[in-house]
């Protein structure tokens, strides 16, 4: 069920940096093998970890953090594709992830609690972030279990579908992003995580200066056409 071990966590943080910075590629997918995406961490390799001591078991949580912070460095869009299984790990990376496509009858939780352990992959710094304060508890503290639905009504996710249309509907989102124009697509993903670590006024001052360089650049022309065109032409 893709557990988390050192040797995951350090391949996932390679494949995403490696991918990422390539030039023909316009987003990033993850997703687990099987039918589900991730059930947490391994339980034989925390237990063989524990006898190494604090160093081992360090290394096991430096490197899956070192993969979800690599989303953030990625300059193109990391989509998680959530199906089967998401627990403790694996909902930790969800909540990096920059979109969640997410299948109705996934099984979500942050279920630390039921085996009297503490998250170790981010829950308790992003899930307030994205759920706020009193549902990040609740969910911590209780290891309730999410449908997908229930995901994206909190913005853990960004859409749900029913398991007859899910591949399909993957498919499409995907493909539409992938043939999105690269550079605007860089740009807004930078603008957005830039803007949540700054004050409003700052974000919006970057945005202008990035709106005015991409029309003024050579990307500017043949968009605003596009856009003209399309407007002149009615609501579709």
């Amino acid at each position: 069920m893709n557990a988390i071990t050192v040797e995951l966590g350090e391949q996932l943080r390679r494949a995403l940096a490696e991918s990422s910075i390539r030039a023909d590629v316009n987003v990033v997918v993850v997703r687990g093998s099987g039918g589900n995406f991730c059930a947490g961490g391994d339980f034989a390799e925390v237990e063989r970890l524990r006898a190494v001591g604090a160093d081992g078991l360090r290394e096991l949580f430096v490197n899956f953090s070192l993969a979800c912070a690599e989303v953030a460095r990625s300059p193109v869009p990391v989509i998680a594709v959530v199906e089967g299984v998401a627990m403790a790990g694996g909902f930790e990376f969800m909540q990096a992830a920059d979109i969640v496509l997410v299948r109705e009858d996934a099984r979500i939780a942050d279920n630390h609690i039921r085996f009297g352990q503490i998250p170790g992959g981010g829950s308790t710094q992003r899930l307030p972030r994205i759920v706020g304060r009193q549902r990040a508890l609740g969910l911590l503290l209780s290891g309730a279990r999410l449908s997908g639905g229930e995901a994206v009504d909190l913005g853990l996710a960004y859409a749900a579908w029913p398991a007859e249309t899910f591949e399909a509907e993957v498919q499409a989102f995907v493909g539409a992003l992938a043939q999105r124009r690269r550079d605007a697509v860089i740009c807004i993903k930078k603008l957005v995580l830039q803007g949540l670590g700054t004050d409003l006024d700052a974000g919006l001052a970057a945005e202008l200066d990035a709106v005015v360089a991409h029309i003024g650049g050579d990307a500017g022309g043949d968009g605003v056409r596009a856009f003209g065109t399309r407007d002149s032409a009615g609501p579709r």
